[in-house]
């Protein structure tokens, strides 16, 4: 467990706001994409800038949202486990296709303009445009406290100027109540505007649910392995492996003792039930 927002902390105190003209805020309801369910979780028919700009309006109204990079993990786990199923049900839950099989889904179903928002595309670009908007961050995940500072410092080696305001590295169980109140005040004293959360699928989309309305931060966004990732910690799969959809493949490769079970029961039972599916539709 690392608590970052300390006296030797990485981040500086957090500067006071200025006062912006009054002007029309974009409403986040009528920039909210549409969805198609695929095997019984709502997708996001949207695309990175488009996701950006819902979250960025969220930020401006100051209303509370979250947004989770879904995976095919993640959609099979809601089947078969309650409080994931009800964590993702949230109407305040923006779900985007992370994996390449939800594109392939998705276009099956006759959306054929889905794309696919990758969690950790997401949470890079977002952090470069913020370097414009003004967007402040909080970092919620990483293996230990030195990968969140290693991240840290990574992200604003490419981002300069980004305004990282305030990170926790949490333990591998449920927080007490006193890293609980810890992390909520922690977030207010930072003044954030967008939580990232990389603590991996389920958990995370479980404490985001949980966490929701204790959290002054507008926008709760759970991205997966991005933070092993961003920190140089994992590689990350060729860019030609994903667009084939073989990301698992190498994620596999990469993590064989952690990953195995998940992929040898998970992936061929998305197949069969979204199989089902499509030939409900077609007869429909």
């Amino acid at each position: 467990m690392g608590r970052l927002s300390s006296t030797m902390s990485p981040f500086p105190p957090p500067a006071a706001r200025g006062t912006a003209p009054d002007e029309p805020r974009p409403d986040p309801e009528a920039l909210r994409p549409p969805a198609q369910t695929v095997v019984g979780v709502p997708l996001a028919l949207t695309d990175y800038e488009r996701t950006m700009d819902w979250m960025d309006a969220v930020v401006a109204a100051r209303e509370k949202a979250i947004v989770t990079a879904a995976a095919v993990h993640l959609i099979m786990v809601a089947r078969e486990d309650p409080a994931t199923r009800a964590a993702i049900a949230d109407s305040r839950v923006l779900a985007v296709p992370d994996g390449q099989p939800l594109v392939w889904a998705l276009k099956a179903l006759g959306k054929a303009d889905a794309s696919r928002v990758y969690g950790p595309d997401l949470m890079a670009r977002h952090l470069e445009r913020s370097i414009a908007t003004g967007v402040r961050h909080y970092l919620y995940g990483g293996r230990n406290q030195g990968a969140l500072v290693q991240l840290v410092n990574e992200l604003r080696r490419r981002f300069p100027g980004v305004q990282i305001v305030g990170g926790y590295s949490p333990p591998f169980r449920p927080l007490t109540t006193e890293e609980a109140v810890f992390v909520v005040d922690d977030v207010a004293r930072c003044g954030a505007d967008v939580v990232w959360v990389g603590t991996g699928q389920p958990k995370q989309e479980q404490w985001m649910a949980a966490f929701r309305d204790r959290l002054d931060a507008p926008v709760l966004a759970g991205v997966g392995a991005a933070f092993d990732f961003h920190a140089g910690l994992v590689p990350q799969a060729p860019r030609w492996m994903q667009a084939c959809g073989l990301e698992w493949a190498y994620r596999l490769m990469q993590e064989p003792r952690r990953l195995w079970r998940r992929y040898l029961r998970y992936n061929p039972l998305f197949v069969g039930a979204f199989a089902l599916q499509w030939a409900q539709r077609r007869r429909r």
